[in-house]
């Protein structure tokens, strides 16, 4: 079936199934090249430039190499593997689609995140090595060498070593109030970085003496991450909980290999098209216990020139000896859904890690935490779990206001699954009625719901170009079935934080005030725009399933002490006269789509105009 639209002339199935079409492999998936590399590369060549030094990851003897980054599926593994040859915009009309064909290695880097339950079942749990293509000779391909493989998705001289001064020396000047952070910028002015924090400072000595962590992610570059420890703490314990299964979990042990410290532990996905996409720390130190709720996944891509965000806790001082299991509870009830949460996975693994919980004090906490695990809930657990946990948390801990119309809601969001022929299957049904409910009043207002998602010309004039978008994984196949969505579009605007141009990773959903300068509540998440993350009611609401593990945190104003968040218009450099205010990541109100302006679409081309660093984006 051909469909002809703003986005150009689709070539789409004609299915009418629900799940989405997974593009064969060698069909089209989104790539670009960089200029320097585009010969020598895609000819097989060996490269003219001194490459930075690979990971140092020792290899078992006779071992095949291993890509450091696992990737999330066959077609985001084609897409990884064609984002290295980023392909250079030339005037003429011929260039779209035609480039000299690389032999593929199989290695592939992993993109953030889709969490789309139409993507189909190989898609989410195989990340199957690509078939081997024959040497244009007919010769036997031979084998890559792991130092021939790129640092990089964006290609062999993309990121740069930060200056000394990028991270911090002593402890920075951050919002305690809110504790709500974002991710520090490769490349952004200074003063847009200071309150914001990088992994390493995370997990410097600055904020304890680390005995050992645990990390849930979606994605994963265990050398990369040891790395980012300090040297002191390089050997420290460290639990690593995943959701890989088959040819992607034997990848990510392999890539521990060489760490004997790092260990693993599958989280159960009994759901097809779930994911393991909450991103969390726990962090156990000398001094206490921390808890990290984070949008990030543990590659560096993520933690370079991406909107990013996190919620960190205080440090949670250990609890007198004798102390009961109910003690150090906060009033938001943090400690018993962490250690719910936890208790879901059912993993032995994280037995000691519960423990460990109980053993402190959590009573500091003024959030409260919003978690999705998979499974189908009835009766009082459909409210544990979901958009359903966010309603009753939203029902219970806030309150009516006048005109309460008037108060825009707002989504962001990095990846969008399918939402169903119109807006009443699901967004504007029962998700909306959640994000709308205000405390126990009976009206079932309609405010304005604006989406905000990267428009073609944020991503094509953003800090990395077009290769952003491999971590904006929204699909034609997605796409054309809901046209209506896209008129709740806004573009990414975020002149307040210096991070117009450093494309969203990070999830936020609230309530603001009309006028832009109040909020009722605030929520960073790792769940995207989709029922696998959300939940959806099925068997005539009386019953609920969630497909994938989320995690974030709740701010509601009564738990500080307030009626309203104030915004903080101007959130850096990070000053104690800015403690007050909240830091929106974006700025506000949102800026609608232009007439011209399209959601960012990753699988179609997009060679009428070279992004920041001269590079189309076209298909195989």
């Amino acid at each position: 079936m051909s469909q002809d639209s703003l986005h150009g002339k689709w070539t789409v199935s004609s299915s009418d199934d629900d799940d989405e079409v997974l593009p064969p492999s060698g069909t089209a998936t989104p790539k670009s090249r960089r200029p320097a590399e585009s010969s020598h590369i895609s000819s097989g060549s060996p490269s003219p430039v001194p490459e930075p030094a690979p990971p140092e990851v020792k290899a078992e003897p006779d071992s095949a190499p291993v890509s450091a980054l696992t990737v999330r599926s066959e077609a985001r593994q084609l897409a990884a593997r064609n984002q290295r040859n980023p392909v250079k915009f030339q005037t003429s009309p011929s260039l779209s689609g035609k480039r000299k064909k690389e032999p593929s290695d199989g290695s592939g880097w992993a993109l953030s995140d889709s969490d789309d339950e139409d993507d189909a079942e190989g898609k989410r749990n195989s990340r199957s090595k690509l078939p081997n293509r024959a040497a244009p000779n007919g010769e036997a391909k031979k084998p890559r060498k792991e130092s021939e493989r790129p640092p990089s998705p964006h290609g062999r001289l993309y990121y740069t070593d930060e200056p000394d001064d990028f991270f911090e020396a002593s402890f920075p000047c951050l919002n305690d109030t809110y504790r709500f952070y974002l991710n520090k910028v490769t490349g952004l002015d200074r003063k847009f970085n200071s309150g914001a924090l990088h992994i390493r400072d995370i997990l410097s000595p600055l904020f304890g003496t680390l005995k050992e962590s645990v990390q849930f992610n979606y994605c994963f570059d265990i050398p990369w991450m040891v790395k980012q420890f300090p040297s002191e703490f390089r050997r420290c314990p460290v639990l690593i909980v995943h959701g890989d299964k088959r040819e992607a979990k034997a990848r990510l042990l392999q890539q521990g290999q060489p760490f004997p410290h790092v260990r693993f532990c599958q989280a159960k996905l009994d759901i097809a098209f779930g994911t393991h996409h909450t991103k969390m720390m726990l962090l156990w130190y000398e001094e206490g216990f921390r808890v990290i709720i984070l949008t990030s996944n543990l590659i560096r891509a993520d933690w370079y020139q991406k909107t990013q965000g996190m919620w960190m806790s205080p440090l949670f001082p250990r609890l007198p000896e004798g102390s009961s299991e109910s003690s150090g509870e906060s009033p938001t009830f943090f400690k018993r859904d962490l250690l719910e949460y936890l208790a879901s996975y059912r993993a032995p693994e994280l037995d000691e890690w519960i423990q460990r919980i109980k053993e402190h004090d959590l009573s500091e906490t003024r959030v409260y935490l919003v978690a999705s695990t998979p499974g189908r809930y009835v009766g009082a657990d459909m409210e544990r779990w979901g958009h359903l946990r966010l309603r009753k948390l939203l029902y219970d801990y806030t309150n009516p206001i006048p005109d309460e119309e008037q108060w825009p809601v707002i989504g962001q969001f990095s990846s969008i699954g399918s939402m169903g022929m119109d807006k009443t299957k699901w967004l504007a049904g029962e998700f909306q009625r959640t994000l709308t409910t205000l405390g126990k009043s009976s009206l079932r207002s309609d405010p304005p719901v604006h989406l905000l998602y990267p428009s073609v010309e944020d991503v094509r004039t953003s800090l990395e170009g077009y290769p952003a978008g491999g971590s904006l994984p929204y699909s034609i196949q997605t796409a054309q079935k809901q046209m209506w969505l896209h008129s709740y579009f806004n573009c990414w605007k975020a002149r307040r934080t210096g991070r117009t141009h450093a494309m969203p990773h990070i999830k936020t959903y609230m309530r603001v005030s009309p006028d832009s300068t109040q909020l009722l509540w605030f929520l960073v998440t790792s769940a995207n725009l989709s029922k696998a993350a959300w939940g959806a009611m099925e068997k005539n609401n009386t019953q609920i399933m969630v497909r994938s593990y989320e995690l974030g945190v709740l701010y509601v104003p009564s738990a500080f002490s307030m009626k309203t968040f104030p915004i903080d218009t101007n959130p850096f450099p990070a000053s104690s006269s800015s403690m007050l205010g909240f830091p929106v990541p974006f700025d506000l109100p949102p800026t609608s789509y232009s007439p011209t302006d399209q959601p960012w679409i990753w699988n179609i081309p997009y060679s009428q105009e070279p992004d920041t660093h001269g590079n189309i984006w076209v298909p195989s």
